[in-house]
């Protein structure tokens, strides 16, 4: 199937080429002349037919390029999917027929025939049984008829078949109540997207009688947390967008309230301006939560050189972190709560940092996947947002990517979330043995590119520039500190450009091999004492006799990743490493003892404190160059 999954990505004239309506109206018709046929699985590659036309509608919608398609296609399709549905075999829940199945439903809503087919909507929703829900294939095809419902109110024929039509409301209503022992299992999300649904159709006048009935029901049967949670806040929410006027009737005016009193009930000040609303979290997990996003505040100033002064105009002084106890959690409550989509890994709501009063808020979860261990999901990514859209970025979220900066944006979060933290971005390191981008397609990003390329290629997009060309950082950051976005995007397209394309793609080379010191010459480390090692510094020039040693240290201040380097000269130098004193061929902790002068220690976890390296001349060396990178 991956072939025909790489239909959605197709672009331009291959996508305008590939989904003519003409092609898309062969394919169709191949459907309705099969449909008679179907012997209730993919003997017939019905599945690959579904998935082309499915694939020909989403890449129409998204690409201008292509043509609207006419009348003769919809004629085309709806004799497709009226010869597959009047298939017996076409609604059976065994394993070879409900992946195709689930795919037909989904070209219903493609196709926009939402108000045509819903009897087959209604059918599966009879259909579906508790017992159902270890049939993953079949439980998906049900729960696709909800987003047939939800976007058919999109379409004026869907809007007059089902504005004074209650049987649909009844079949939904019917479905949720039969599965309301799911709610709280992996298929919770079937009575709960069920009642979401049904309470939709508030939007209509002819409806609200007889649906407040039954909406009160479902809600009696639910509460605010526990199992049932999802299913009550899919109702209070409907209800407040829908009926809010007759809010009093269900008894939510306050819902949000009681909601976030419920749900959200410790509020701790970490700082000055940051404060940690949590549903439950332990005292000692607030510390963490707390200590970390304080240090990574200096790492991040220290790293971008901002002065701690923020852009002009930027009034988000205050923080708000919000951290709810699970995935799950934060998909029933944030969306209702803040406003927020809830299909992502947490996200920071920047709002207008210019409007006094305004409200900036990161909300997150804990990874309930890494239990027993504790993690705050992308805890420090969004954090950075925060950070570089007060001190880098001005203007709003949407000034900032008025130009494609999306490989800074996210690629500046993961950077410093993973640096910070002294962490190996593994995702990152494997996407750099493949050489996918140059870095001038790179600095092209933008959101309607796939999760890896903004984020691992992102990550390794801003590394690059902070290591081989801080200069440029330097300019883009005034760029956007005054947000000139026009200026800041000239200087990636003209004054960049390609020129480094070479050199990132021998850097990736560097860092897909496993090298921590890719950056290039490191600058000489200062200060008098010619043992001493700082922060991303080197002694060059090193040299000793066979058997004899040069001795270095270094203190690091925080525990994170520690490197040690000892590269070019003549000889052979062996590299021998302690955090306990002073090491020696006979005693050490680590050491890299290869053949040449290319030696390197990598110590993942280095405590804070004083740590040790031995240079030991196992033949004579000279010119060699020693460094400390953390």
């Amino acid at each position: 199937m991956d072939g025909v999954d790489q239909l959605f990505s197709l672009k331009g004239s291959t996508a305008a080429a590939t989904f003519s309506d003409a092609n898309l109206r062969t394919v169709a018709y191949a459907l309705r002349d099969q449909g008679a046929r179907y012997a209730g699985d993919n003997s017939l590659s019905t599945l690959q037919l579904i998935l082309f036309m499915r694939a020909g509608y989403y890449v129409q919608f998204y690409d201008s390029s292509i043509p609207a398609y006419g009348s003769g296609l919809k004629t085309a399709v709806r004799s497709g999917l009226d010869s597959f549905f009047a298939n017996s075999k076409a609604l059976t829940k065994t394993a070879g027929n409900a992946p195709v199945l689930a795919e037909a439903v989904t070209l219903i809503d493609s196709s926009t025939e939402n108000a045509r087919y819903l009897p087959v909507v209604k059918s599966l929703l009879a259909s579906y049984q508790p017992t159902d829900a270890s049939n993953w294939d079949y439980s998906a095809a049900v729960n696709n008829t909800f987003t047939v419902l939800w976007r058919g109110h999109q379409n004026a024929d869907y809007k007059a078949a089902v504005q004074n039509d209650t049987s649909v409301v009844d079949s939904i209503y019917q479905f949720t109540l039969r599965n309301q022992s799911l709610l709280g299992t992996s298929n919770g999300y079937l009575p709960s997207n069920g009642a979401r649904e049904m309470a939709r159709f508030l939007q209509y006048s002819g409806q609200k009688t007889a649906l407040r009935p039954k909406i009160q029901d479902l809600l009696n049967r639910s509460s605010i947390t526990g199992a049932s949670a999802a299913q009550w806040m899919a109702l209070a929410d409907m209800v407040d967008y829908y009926d809010q006027a007759s809010c009093s009737t269900y008894g939510l005016c306050d819902y949000k309230t009681r909601v976030a009193q419920a749900v959200l009930p410790t509020t701790t000040t970490c700082s000055s301006t940051l404060t940690l609303r949590s549903q439950a979290l332990t005292a000692d997990q607030i510390q963490q939560v707390c200590t970390s996003v304080i240090n990574e505040e200096g790492y991040f100033h220290d790293k971008l050189k901002t002065n701690r002064t923020p852009v002009a105009g930027d009034l988000n002084s205050k923080l708000e972190l919000v951290v709810f106890h699970s995935s799950q959690d934060y998909a029933t409550y944030s969306g209702a709560l803040f406003g927020n989509d809830t299909n992502n890994g947490g996200i920071y709501l920047e709002g207008n940092p210019s409007q006094a009063g305004n409200q900036a808020r990161f909300l997150a979860y804990e990874a309930e996947w890494v239990r027993p261990a504790f993690q705050v999901w992308n805890l420090n990514h969004e954090y950075t947002h925060y950070m570089d859209g007060r001190f880098n970025m001005a203007g709003d979220f949407s000034a900032s990517v008025s130009t494609p900066q999306i490989w800074w944006i996210d690629g500046l979060a993961e950077y410093i979330s993973y640096s910070y933290r002294g962490v190996p971005y593994t995702d990152a390191l494997n996407q750099a043995k493949l050489a996918t981008y140059p870095l001038s397609t790179l600095m092209d990003t933008t959101y309607n590119n796939d999760q890896t390329r903004i984020y691992n290629w992102g990550y390794l997009a801003t590394r690059y520039m902070f290591e081989r060309h801080p200069a440029d950082v330097t300019t883009l950051l005034g760029h956007f500190r005054q947000g000139n976005y026009t200026a800041a995007r000239t200087f990636e397209k003209s004054t960049i450009g390609t020129r480094y394309d070479a050199d990132f793609a021998s850097w990736l080379s560097c860092v897909g091999s496993g090298k921590t010191d890719c950056a290039g010459t490191l600058p000489a480390c200062t200060g008098g004492d010619s043992m001493v090692l700082g922060q991303n510094c080197a002694r060059a020039n090193q040299s000793a006799t066979q058997g004899n040693y040069r001795y270095f240290y270094v203190y690091m201040p925080k525990a994170g990743r520690l490197t040690f380097n000892v590269s070019g000269g003549t000889g052979n130098a062996d590299l021998y490493y302690s955090a306990a004193g002073w090491p020696q061929v006979t005693s050490f902790q680590r050491s890299s003892t290869s053949a040449g002068n290319t030696e390197q220690v990598v110590v993942t976890n280095a405590q804070p404190g004083y740590h040790y390296i031995a240079v030991h001349a196992k033949t004579a060396y000279s010119g060699v160059s020693v460094s400390a990178s953390y």
